[in-house]
C-alpha cells in the first residue's frame, strides 16, 4: 500500500475545521441565488481566483463576505452536509466542527437557525455515514467581550448540542486575556475551553491561552517554537497542537510548505494533529493537507500513523471511545 492509499483508507479524525470555511464557490453561488443575494463575482472561477491571500486579514475579509449567503436553516444544513459527505469520502470517522455564531447573529440571523441547521446535518451523518461529531462554538476575538457574553447566553438552550468553546478570527491585537471572564463563565456552563493561539500572534498569546483561559488544546500554536520554555510546558501539560499546513502557507504564516515546522514539532515531542482549517479557501481537505505535508517533509509511515493516532487521542471523545478508535487504527495497520 502506497502512502496516498494509506492516508485515504486509514480511519482518522479532524479537530480544527471551521464550517463556514468549507463554503466552496459552487455552493456560495447556489446559496446567493437561492436567497436573492447579489455578490461581486460573475462566475465560480472568478470567485475561486479571489481566494488568494497575503495574511489572515485578507482571508477574513472574503470569509465574512461568504457568510452573508447563509440565511436559513437549510443553508447551514447544506453547508454542513457537503462537508460531512467529504468526510465520508476521506474516511474521517470523527470531526470536531467550529462555528462562528456571531458572524450570523450580527446579521440578524437567529442562533437557533444556525445551530439547528448544522446539528441536523451532523445527526444525519452519524446515522447514515457513522461519522461522529462535536460542535465547538467559537467567539470572534475582534469583537467585544460583551458580544461574546451575549452569544454565551444565546447558547444556553442548546447546550446539549455544543461540546466546547473556541476563540478565532483576527489574532493580532486581541490577546486571549481579553476573554478571560467569558471563558470562565463558559466553563461554568460545562463547555470545554479551546483557543487559536500563536498562528500570527506571539508566544505570549499561547501562554495566556493555557494559563489564563486554561485551554485543553491549542489551535495552530506554530509560534511556540520561538520559546523553548513554552514548548516544554506544552509537552508537560500534554496539550495537542491542531496544525493546518495548507492554511499556514495560504496565509503566509509559513512561506513554503517545505519549511513547515511540523516535523520539528514531532521531533521535539509535541503532540501534533493535521487539519484543514478552512478547506474551501486554503486549497484542500484533510487528505490534501496530509499529502502535501508528507511530500514536503518526507514523513515516514510511523510518523503518519502517530499523527492519525493523535487525532483521536487529543479529540474531545471520552477515553473509552478514544481507545476504541486508536485500536481501529492499529487493526487497520496490521491488516
Amino acid at each position: 500500500m502506497d502512502i496516498k492509499e494509506l492516508i485515504s483508507k486509514i480511519p482518522k479524525a479532524e479537530l480544527h475545521l471551521h464550517i463556514e470555511g468549507t463554503l466552496e464557490p459552487e455552493l456560495f453561488f447556489k446559496l446567493a441565488s437561492r436567497n436573492g443575494i447579489e455578490i461581486p463575482y460573475s462566475s465560480v472561477d472568478e470567485l475561486r481566483n479571489a481566494y488568494q491571500f497575503n495574511c489572515l486579514q485578507d482571508f477574513l475579509d472574503i470569509y465574512y463576505q461568504g457568510t452573508h449567503v447563509l440565511i436559513n436553516e437549510e443553508d447551514f444544513y447544506d453547508l454542513t452536509w457537503e462537508y460531512l459527505t467529504k468526510c465520508k469520502e476521506q474516511n474521517i470517522v470523527h470531526t470536531e466542527i467550529m462555528f462562528d455564531p456571531q458572524s450570523h447573529t450580527e446579521r440578524g440571523i437567529a442562533f437557533k437557525t444556525v445551530i439547528q441547521g448544522i446539528s441536523k446535518a451532523c445527526q444525519q451523518a452519524e446515522k447514515e455515514y457513522e461519522i461522529s461529531s462535536f460542535l465547538i462554538m467559537s467567539y470572534l476575538r475582534h469583537l467585544s467581550e460583551k458580544s461574546a457574553f451575549e452569544i454565551l447566553e444565546l447558547s444556553k438552550p442548546f447546550k446539549h448540542l455544543i461540546k466546547a468553546v473556541g476563540l478565532d478570527s483576527s489574532e493580532l491585537g486581541h490577546p486571549p486575556s481579553k476573554f478571560q471572564r467569558v471563558f470562565e463563565a463558559s466553563v461554568a456552563e460545562g463547555y470545554i475551553p479551546l483557543a487559536h493561539a500563536g498562528e500570527e500572534g506571539p508566544p505570549d498569546y499561547i501562554w495566556q491561552a493555557i494559563d489564563v483561559l486554561k485551554i485543553k488544546r491549542i489551535d495552530h500554536g506554530n509560534r511556540c517554537l520561538e520559546d523553548e520554555k513554552l514548548v516544554q510546558e506544552i509537552i508537560r501539560r500534554d496539550l495537542a497542537l491542531t496544525v493546518c499546513p495548507l492554511s499556514n502557507t495560504a496565509l503566509q504564516v509559513v512561506e513554503d510548505i517545505k519549511d513547515h515546522p511540523l516535523k520539528k514539532m514531532l521531533d521535539l515531542g509535541l503532540r501534533v494533529t493535521i487539519n484543514s482549517d478552512d478547506p474551501a479557501y486554503f486549497g484542500g481537505q484533510l487528505m490534501a493537507n496530509f499529502e502535501a505535508i508528507i511530500r514536503a517533509l518526507d514523513l515516514e509511515q510511523k510518523e503518519i500513523i502517530q499523527l492519525v493516532k493523535n487525532s483521536f487521542q487529543y479529540s474531545l471523545l471520552d477515553d473509552e471511545v478514544k481507545s476504541m478508535k486508536i485500536a481501529d487504527v492499529e487493526n487497520f495497520i496490521e491488516q
